[in-house]
């Protein structure tokens, strides 16, 4: 939480013209909310760094610089992550220097620095501001300091309290944190005059007057932020979508903005497994990359302002058809109809074959939830299970926070399935151990929290105990597809058939691309078979989608309004 503290932008080059343009337009445009520090050397910079991590005081970003007057900053940035891991890391460099992108591309690659700062060559120059506000952004997301608008008493390590947080987290609702016991949370108890009350509470500051919530369900919780609009069983949509991942809400975007009455369910957060991802650097566009949770929230508001309708919270429990028309209901027994059906639930991580970790979700065990729990690792030592990019994005996040990371891989290597640009920044990342053939085989509790774990290899032979204050899983994919009908034809592992890989069509006619078994009932995304499991693709899926569900709506014209 801030403490009424400035954070530091702190800027170290001997450039001198550099250290003057960027230091200047550093006071100007952040100097009333952060403390900027501008070093000569990249020595002082590190004892003044050294400095602020005695007096525990947070620093947001550290900029260095490399060109033909220095060519040690891109060492200093790497030196630097040591001192304040949690810190966005920035290379400056001059308009017209390609002889030095060679260096800064390959430091940018392992992780060495994030971010590309072109130096401003002209007074307003908002390209290089426009990047400074968008690494503060995600700062700021992943410390948790903003404005309060959710208050939130618990305990640190609760299965109920780790679901709201992430989900709070996943959809931008600013949420501040008070373990139980607390002054803090003593105080917020007793005025809104609750002694001993069931856990956990949540208090929403923006209501007037301001809401208490003990022990609430999700659909008390949306209810409550006003997001529940009644969904009348009268109204006809032209598509439904099922899912608000990147395949979802890339439907939404699409089908809203051509005009087609849209609503898009979602029983948790936005963004799906992508939305947990602390950075996502291959995705088209976003050259300093983009943190899935970021990009998420932008295309949610961008089917939002094109009509798009929503309901939270609300689990989906079956899939059937009333007069021609296809019907989704929910599990508050509310139910809508819509000509056309999309399904984009996607996948859940598998579960640990560990029986003794079971009862230690969100007590120091977490499928995903990366993001939401890394500043509640300080100081630990964390495991990660998995051998995908959101096992590696997960680590490298993590290690801003952890004493020290392991990534447990089942395998011999990583190449066949994790982008080379992250094996090779968990490599040059000193905190981050990699271990190959070897699996989870038992945990240790203490007093109902993780305190560590028993390692392997998952064919047998010699094991190890270890500590551990964190585990987190993120492997293989279970596609959630048990709300479906029988009607609706699956492969072996469970992933929805569409297009021409439909044996069996209920109609027996041929289906169209994405279209499954059932005819206007189509699946996008990481739950359909075949489906390649990147953020990209899904995008591609759920823009298709439309194109495609054009032509079978006017095929199956709407019903005529009763009268």
């Amino acid at each position: 939480m801030d403490d009424g503290v400035e954070p530091v932008l702190l800027l170290a080059t001997t450039d001198a013209e550099t250290r003057s343009v960027i230091g200047a337009e550093l006071r100007r445009r952040y100097g009333g909310d952060y403390e900027v520090v501008v070093c000569g050397d990249h020595a002082h910079a590190r004892a003044v760094l050294e400095g602020l991590r005695r007096w525990s005081r947070q620093v947001a970003l550290i900029i260095g610089c490399y060109g033909p007057h220095d060519r040690h900053g891109l060492h200093f940035l790497r030196r630097a992550y040591a001192l304040h891991p949690s810190a966005k890391r920035a290379v400056a460099v001059i308009w017209g220097d390609f002889a030095s992108t060679p260096e800064v591309f390959a430091a940018i690659a392992h992780g060495h620095a994030e971010l590309l700062l072109l130096r401003p060559e002209r007074p307003r120059d908002e390209e290089f501001h426009g990047t400074i506000c968008d690494a503060l952004d995600d700062w700021h997301l992943t410390q948790g300091i903003g404005f309060d608008a959710v208050r939130l008493i618990g305990e640190q390590r609760d299965e109920r309290t780790h679901a709201l947080r992430d989900t709070f987290g996943r959809n931008h609702i600013p949420v501040a944190f008070h373990h139980v016991g607390t002054p803090a949370a003593n105080r917020l108890l007793a005025d809104a005059g609750l002694a001993d009350p069931d856990l956990p509470v949540v208090m929403l500051s923006f209501t007037s007057p301001p809401t208490t919530l003990v022990a609430p369900t999700d659909l008390e919780i949306a209810e409550a932020f006003g997001l529940m609009k009644p969904l009348s069983p009268e109204h006809v949509y032209d598509v439904v979508v099922v899912g608000a991942g990147p395949s979802g809400l890339a439907a939404a975007v699409y089908a809203s903005s051509e005009g087609l009455s849209t609503l898009v369910i979602e029983q948790q957060a936005v963004g799906g497994q992508a939305g947990t991802s602390s950075l996502i650097r291959n995705y088209p566009g976003f050259s300093r990359g983009v943190s899935g949770a970021h990009l998420a929230f932008r295309a949610f508001h961008q089917a939002w302002m094109f009509g798009t309708d929503y309901s939270f919270m609300r689990p989906v429990e079956s899939l059937g058809s009333d007069d021609g028309l296809h019907t989704v209901s929910m599990a508050d027994g509310s139910l809508v109809r819509s000509r056309s059906i999309v399904i984009a639930t996607g996948v859940d991580y598998r579960r640990l074959d560990v029986p003794e970790l079971e009862s230690l979700v969100g007590r120091g065990v977490y499928y995903g939830a990366a993001v939401a729990e890394a500043p509640s690792m300080t100081g630990e030592d964390v495991y990660v299970v998995g051998g995908g990019n959101s096992a590696g994005q997960a680590a490298l996040h993590l290690a801003r926070f952890a004493r020290h990371v392991t990534l447990l891989v089942r395998g011999e290597s990583l190449a066949a399935s994790m982008s080379d640009y992250l094996i090779a920044q968990l490599e040059a990342t000193r905190n981050v151990t990699l271990r190959y053939r070897t699996a989870v085989l038992g945990g240790r509790s203490d007093d109902g929290c993780l305190v560590g774990l028993t390692l392997g290899d998952p064919h047998g032979g010699d094991s190890e105990e270890v500590p551990a204050g964190g585990l987190f899983v993120l492997i293989g994919s279970l596609p959630r597809t048990s709300w479906l009908p029988a009607g609706i034809e699956r492969d072996e592992a469970g992933f929805v058939r569409t297009g021409r890989q439909v044996t069996a069509a209920e109609d027996g006619g041929m289906r169209l691309p994405l279209e499954t078994s059932i005819p206007g009932v189509f699946a996008v995304g990481d739950v359909r078979a075949g489906s390649i499991k990147r953020v990209a693709t899904a995008v591609g899926d759920g823009a298709t989608v439309i194109a495609t569900l054009h032509g079978y709506l006017a095929a199956h014209p709407a019903p005529a309004p009763a009268p």
